[in-house]
């Protein structure tokens, strides 16, 4: 037997379990869009950085090639920071990108994220 102080009870308490699986598969998939990101920025630093240690390329095109990579792979990747030097050894070309981590889809946030990756230059220089 229904008791008349539980009416309406189901609507306040759908709404809430609502709001938190809302707030749950927000929060995953803003995890997912960091960790894309992360791994995009690590991947194209590393192309860029081969691609710069081939023997008939310089430091130039290197941060060219991860530039665009950047672009084809990150929306709203112009902000990004891209570096590319030779280490003082002369043997590693070393590529840094840096960007800051989205929020809320893929604007851009105020987080900063940054990947370095090395190749070895094995071309006399």
């Amino acid at each position: 037997m229904r008791r008349r102080e539980d009416d309406g009870a189901i609507v306040a308490e759908s709404a809430m379990i609502i709001a938190l699986v809302t707030l749950l598969c927000g929060t995953i998939l803003q995890v997912g869009v960091i960790i894309h990101t992360k791994n995009t920025l690590i991947d194209v630093a590393s192309a860029g950085a081969r691609h710069a240690a081939l023997a008939d390329r310089n430091l130039a095109e290197g941060q060219d090639r991860t530039a665009m990579l950047l672009a084809e792979a990150i929306p709203n990747s112009g902000n990004a920071h891209i570096q590319v030097a030779r280490e003082s050894d002369g043997e590693r070309i070393t590529v840094t990108v840096s960007h800051r981590v989205p929020l809320f889809g893929f604007l851009t946030g105020p987080i900063p994220l940054s990947a370095t990756a090395q190749a070895y230059d094995l071309t006399p220089q």
